[in-house]
């Protein structure tokens, strides 16, 4: 099992209202965090997927644990819930140092990050998610603390004020964004090692399934694994969930075996279907082909179609339905696909089945 433990103070990252309590999103709850600790793989011999990154960080702390001195940095980008806090314990635990985890949103000001820097011990694992949330004058300070190991510590205001050089130990840094292209040039550049995580392949989610079911003791066959696995949007977090409720709906109307009707019959009562769409997803799909004929339409308009905020329709649904190439963003706005209206059953109009859209006055 792969997945991140999102910290509190970034749950402002997801739109009010359908975001953060979906069955198939990809933030961390609290009953989340609770269950991962336990599931977590220890070392990079039990991580599933990430193959390309997992082989390139094993050569670093190889490298690292051979010359006796610290990792380099590492940059760690991509979606939620794909392992990057996962993979910032691991390095933490393949060099034998302490892990020290706080997140962007929890550093508001210079002096909060030079406090956490200041307590650091040598070679110890600094695990900053979200890291591109971190505010102007902390970063600045970050530059100097993972090039040189030290920080300037400006004691008094005005005219008297006397920086204070205070040196650090040698630690590694582990970022971890969802945006890497917020984060600035200066601050990308001096990470050591930069590693993006892909989303899963549903062969790797079926091992996830798989090895997951057996630290929560749930009997699963393979077709079982396979329809959680087809249904978890390529995302490790996304996969537990869905196991752990449809373990519940065997626990309850079954023998607590994991079939694959077993499954199908517990997503289907949770509103899961088979490409992993959500009540949110339908709604957004079912307004976009069934009110406005598969669009064009406007962001602002579909969101009062379906009765959610504009953000949360841009933010928490379109994502993945662009991903799963069932709704694209055009300049004219949104538009479903061929794909979409074969997923909700509908049939498309003359003029989108032909591959185009009726003008304003139908030419």
């Amino acid at each position: 099992m792969n997945w991140d433990e999102t910290p509190p103070a970034t749950a402002d990252d997801a739109p009010s209202g359908a975001g953060g309590s979906r069955l198939v999103g990809a933030d961390a709850d609290g009953d989340d965090q609770a269950v991962e600790a336990a599931l977590r793989p220890k070392d990079l011999g039990e991580f599933v997927g990430q193959e390309r990154v997992r082989e390139q960080l094993d050569l670093v702390l190889k490298a690292a644990r051979q010359r006796g001195g610290t990792a380099d940095h590492v940059l760690l980008s991509g979606a939620p819930g794909l392992g990057k806090t996962t993979l910032s314990m691991i390095i933490a635990a393949e060099m034998g140092a302490p892990i020290r985890i706080t997140s962007g949103p929890a550093i508001q000001h210079a002096g909060d990050l030079a406090a956490i820097l200041s307590s650091l011990t040598e070679g110890e694992v600094l695990f900053l998610d979200e890291i591109h949330r971190m505010s102007r004058p902390a970063e600045e300070m970050l530059y100097m603390a993972m090039e040189d190991f030290r920080v300037d510590v400006i004691v008094g205001k005005g005219p008297g004020a006397t920086a204070i050089p205070l040196e650090l130990p040698p630690f590694t840094l582990v970022g971890a964004t969802t945006r890497a292209g917020l984060l600035p040039p200066p601050l990308r550049d001096r990470f050591g090692f930069t590693g993006h995580m892909e989303f899963y392949a549903p062969a790797e989610l079926e091992r996830v399934v798989h090895r997951s079911a057996g630290l929560l003791d749930v009997t699963i066959d393979p077709e079982g694994a396979s329809e959680i696995a087809g249904r978890s949007r390529g995302t490790p977090r996304i996969s537990n969930r869905l196991l752990r409720r449809v373990r519940d709906y065997a626990q309850v109307k079954a023998d607590g075996v994991i079939n694959r009707e077993i499954a199908a019959s517990a997503l289907a009562v949770y509103d899961v279907d088979e490409r992993g769409l959500d009540r949110l997803d339908r709604a957004v799909l079912s307004a976009l082909l069934k009110l406005f004929g598969g669009g064009p339409v406007g962001l602002s308009t579909l969101a009062v179609a379906v009765g959610e905020e504009r953000e949360t329709v841009e933010e928490v649904a379109e994502p993945f339905l662009v991903r799963e190439g069932l709704l694209a963003r055009t300049p004219r706005g949104r538009i479903g696909t061929p794909a979409a209206w074969a997923h909700m059953g509908l049939t498309p109009p003359p003029q989108t089945a032909a591959g185009g859209q009726a003008g304003l006055f139908g030419t």
